[in-house]
């Protein structure tokens, strides 16, 4: 571990020496359970300056679609609570009510975890008001345009708002998993963006603005160290603590790119181009991300506060990804 982590930081320290992130945390375990956690540069800059450190919190931004939502919904098909290939209204019966004919109305669990829906890629829901409760409302009621399917956070939306009606609570009343909270101490935290919105640099509190109005949503909002993000990648690897259909789902392709929740190694993504075909992973706007290569029997997770102060910067986080993730593989 030790020596993958002496070469896979060097990009990461160029980034941090060259000010194009102001800090990270890289951390890989293997199935045995070896690890090796390293922090650099800050976790913060403005409006005090403060170091980055392994135990640092970061706004997950959306690997809380894969480490919380995706294994929930996918524990649910395997114990017979939800048939994946039926519709949301099966739970959600007044999803689109008002237009019985809509092809939203036919919109499958599966269909949502592999973005293999028609739903926006992007949509500022948050500027149509802050009571969370009308906004969930806007989602389930709106008469969507289908456009060509795309990454889009709705689909994880709606699979949030499906754990919220079988639960009987909202999002951040659930249990987010052992090490994962749905807030973080500012003075342990990462900081992300000087938000426009909220007018301050935002510490400890959910980055993404749709999350924000919802107070909790199923495509973002999850707070973890590195070292809680490895351990669920040890649970993954090893099939403990998650089901084995579970995992045998999250490596169930879907598409040329992605599984069920997931995305699966193809030309190009984020996770480099040296590991193995049985690799899975995920990244988060944030500058976050984990990948998961079952056939080298390895994990690895990248953890930056790209977006701090502001997301108007080329980070150039793409090719950190990727480099890390050669390196991680060789």
């Amino acid at each position: 571990m030790q020596q993958i982590l002496d070469r896979a930081s060097v990009p990461l320290v160029s980034a941090v020496a060259e000010r194009r992130i102001p800090g990270g945390v890289l951390g890989v375990v293997d199935a045995a359970g070896h690890r090796e956690v390293r922090a650099f540069g800050k976790a913060q800059l403005v409006p005090v300056a403060r170091a980055m450190k392994v135990e640092t919190w970061f706004d997950l931004a959306s690997l809380t679609k894969v480490i919380f939502t995706t294994t929930r919904i996918l524990q649910l098909s395997v114990t017979g609570v939800i048939d994946l290939d039926a519709p949301l209204t099966t739970v959600i019966p007044d999803f689109v009510q008002h237009y019985p004919d809509s092809w939203l109305r036919n919109v499958t669990f599966r269909q949502c975890l592999g973005h293999q829906t028609g739903f926006p890629g992007v949509f500022p829901l948050y500027t149509y008001g802050n009571d969370p409760d009308l906004l969930r409302q806007f989602v389930l009621h709106r008469d969507w345009q289908a456009g060509a399917p795309v990454y889009s956070d709705i689909n994880f939306m709606l699979l949030g708002i499906v754990l919220e009606r079988l639960e009987g609570k909202s999002i951040r009343e659930m249990d987010p998993g052992p090490g994962f909270a749905w807030a973080a101490d500012p003075a342990h935290a990462a900081a992300t963006e000087h938000c426009p919105w909220r007018r301050r640099v935002l510490v400890g509190e959910v980055h993404d603005e749709n999350c924000a109005a919802l107070q909790g949503a199923g495509h973002a909002g999850l707070f973890g160290t590195a070292s809680a993000v490895l351990d669920y990648a040890l649970d993954v690897l090893n099939v403990s603590r998650v089901l084995p259909a579970t995992v045998s789902l999250m490596r169930e392709p879907l598409s040329d790119r992605r599984t069920h929740g997931w995305e699966r190694r193809h030309t190009g993504w984020s996770g480099g181009d040296g590991c193995s075909d049985e690799t899975i992973g995920h990244t988060g706007f944030t500058g976050t991300g984990l990948w998961i290569d079952f056939a080298k029997g390895r994990a690895w997770t990248l953890l930056t506060n790209r977006v701090h102060p502001s997301r108007h910067f080329d980070s150039g986080i793409v090719a950190l990804r990727h480099a890390v993730g050669d390196l991680v593989s060789q």
